[in-house]
């Protein structure tokens, strides 16, 4: 008897609990959205986060505001995310940089795999290698003569320690033999703009960073991370045709919510995220930058978290890639 009572109270409140998480749903969002951007404003991730969530504001009808908190990697802002309220209003943009590279590098406090909802990835790319357009190399051959020529060799710029453009630049240093060293940034944005000046030598961006200083004549594109070209920039050669094969990295970013976020807002922000993603005037703009949208479902996006926490972590581990 005891059983039964206890039975049907679960029911009951299973019941009354069902229409409150529907209508949970149906009202959200009913205020702002904010969208933690664990980089400076000017990146890729940025621009492409503020192309997406314009879309997104527009079909949902609300304001989304982006929260730039760039620095440590991401780390802080990760860290940050654990202790807000799991509502849906407060959003993560995670990269692997920041939850599958750094953890082999450090430890960062926290679980990627378990300690974030994922949304949806938002965008895939590779990475393009430039530098100054006075330096003299002009190929990627002639930049590793040119670091192997100058007394303490040339510095490689960073969006941050653990980045892509950190790892890219130690498998180049690794592969070539040449003296490379690492400079990191508090981003994307604030590297390309050093580059330009000549402050630092050499960056693995993402196009998207840096199409406003190529188009401008103050950056010159070397090479290009992925197997094949790009049809964005048909006459830059991959890495593997410049001669190192192996300084090869396609790097993602997509929507985290904390972990707890009530399943149905979670299905909510993903298919909101996909739709703002995948509309036509969004997908033509990251194109042209050389970025591909890549919304999926969370179940997807949880496995290729797992997935590149262990493939890139033993990359790392096995490269001997060190913070300097």
């Amino acid at each position: 008897m005891r059983a039964t009572t206890i039975l049907v109270c679960a029911l009951a409140a299973w019941l009354a609990a069902a229409p409150t998480a529907s209508a949970q749903s149906d009202n959200f969002p009913s205020r702002p959205i904010t969208v933690v951007v664990p980089f400076p404003p000017g990146g890729s991730s940025d621009v492409i986060t503020r192309l997406v969530t314009q879309k997104l504001g527009e079909n949902l009808k609300t304001t989304i505001v982006i929260d730039n908190r760039g620095g440590g990697g991401g780390v802080p802002a990760a860290l940050a995310m654990k202790q807000v309220a799991p509502d849906g209003y407060t959003l993560f943009l995670s990269n692997n940089g920041l939850f599958a590279i750094m953890p082999a590098l450090t430890d960062i406090r926290f679980d990627p795999v378990k300690d974030f909802q994922p949304v949806t990835p938002l965008c895939a790319f590779p990475s393009v290698l430039v530098v100054p357009d006075g330096l003299p190399a002009r190929n990627v051959k002639e930049l590793v003569e040119l670091a192997r020529s100058k007394p303490g060799g040339l510095n490689f710029a960073s969006q941050g320690v653990g980045s892509g453009g950190h790892v890219l630049g130690e498998m180049l240093r690794m592969q070539s033999g040449a003296p490379f060293t690492h400079v990191p940034y508090r981003g994307a944005g604030p590297a390309v703009i050093d580059l330009a000046t000549g402050s630092v030598d050499l960056l693995f961006s993402s196009y998207a960073s840096a199409i406003s200083q190529v188009q401008a004549g103050k950056l010159r594109v070397l090479g290009w991370t992925a197997p094949k070209r790009s049809p964005t920039l048909p006459d830059v050669p991959t890495m593997a045709e410049a001669g190192y094969p192996g300084v090869e990295l396609v790097v993602w970013h997509g929507i985290m919510a904390p972990l707890g976020t009530p399943p149905e807002i979670v299905k909510k922000l993903n298919e909101e995220f996909a739709k703002a993603a995948l509309s036509p005037d969004v997908v033509q703009k990251a194109a042209a930058q050389g970025v591909e949208m890549t919304p999926t479902s969370p179940e997807a996006f949880g496995k290729l978290i797992a997935a590149d926490f262990d493939n890139l972590g033993k990359v790392i581990r096995d490269a001997g890639i060190k913070m300097q």
